[in-house]
């Protein structure tokens, strides 16, 4: 895999397909390995598809100190600009869309068009998770093997009956998990900038169209914050999934692409 040194770190990123051009922002933890192939495949028959590790996951270095969002949406920023991508369409998924928010607003010149999925604004704004979701996330973290966290990330991302009924697609998304090699100094200081991001005020200045994505049955971001970011970035629209936990794609695949493939073009 092609690295590239951004903000004095060794980035790690893939590039698919061909055409203008979509920077996808993964979550707390996860790695460019995370993305669904199908997803990938869908979006570059029309797009190159930029994939990359954010700081301290993957194969992307992890430098000493603390991180913020702000910090992980220059590193994207100075992969694009290293990339010679002048203007993209931008999607993040969770933590990704924090960043992806911080993108546009300190770069509203190099997002075409926004993508936020399942992601929140932070600060006194946001509705939480409830408690028993809490309980999982701290159940990992207390015991950080790479096989806890990949297996307590599971029932976090996907509903019950996914889970049950798609054993396979589980099995192979541990296994994908597992891959992306996050330490738990690079998980806590993630974790970390997402607990400090709070940018709900400054919602109102992106003038980016904007596509907004959320699960109905999502336990670790609760739907509520959709409508939150829906309710302050001006034209906002605002899909909202009824068969989907916190991963739509897997839930909803086909309406998923549909719906993304209508706003891009």
């Amino acid at each position: 895999m092609p690295k590239v040194t951004v903000n004095n770190i060794s980035m790690n990123y893939e590039i698919h397909g061909e055409g203008f051009p979509i920077v996808m922002i993964t979550g707390l933890s996860f790695c460019l390995r995370i993305w669904d192939k199908s997803l990938i495949d869908e979006l570059s028959k029309k797009f190159k598809v930029i994939l990359f590790d954010n700081r301290g996951a993957g194969q992307t270095d992890i430098p000493e100190g603390e991180f913020t969002i702000k910090m992980m949406a220059d590193d994207t920023v100075g992969l694009m600009d290293i990339l010679n991508i002048e203007c993209a369409y931008v999607l993040g998924f969770s933590m990704g869309g924090m960043i992806a928010q911080e993108v546009v607003l300190n770069y509203p010149q190099k997002v075409e068009k926004l993508i936020l999925w399942g992601t929140a604004c932070g600060g006194r704004k946001s509705i939480p998770p409830d408690l028993a979701v809490y309980k999982l996330l701290i159940g990992a973290i207390e015991d950080l093997t790479p096989e806890r966290l990949a297996k307590s990330t599971i029932p976090l991302v996907f509903t019950r009956d996914f889970i049950k009924n798609n054993p396979e697609y589980i099995n192979d998304k541990i296994q994908r998990i597992l891959k992306c090699r996050i330490p738990f100094s690079s998980y806590a200081r993630q974790a970390k900038a997402m607990f400090n991001f709070n940018i709900c005020r400054r919602l109102k200045k992106i003038y980016t169209p904007t596509l907004i994505m959320q699960g109905k049955h999502d336990i670790l971001v609760p739907p509520q914050n959709s409508e939150i970011l829906a309710e302050l970035i001006p034209g906002a629209r605002l899909i909202i999934f009824e068969n989907s936990g916190h991963a739509i794609y897997p839930h909803e695949s086909e309406l998923f692409i549909t719906s993304l493939l209508e706003f891009l073009e």
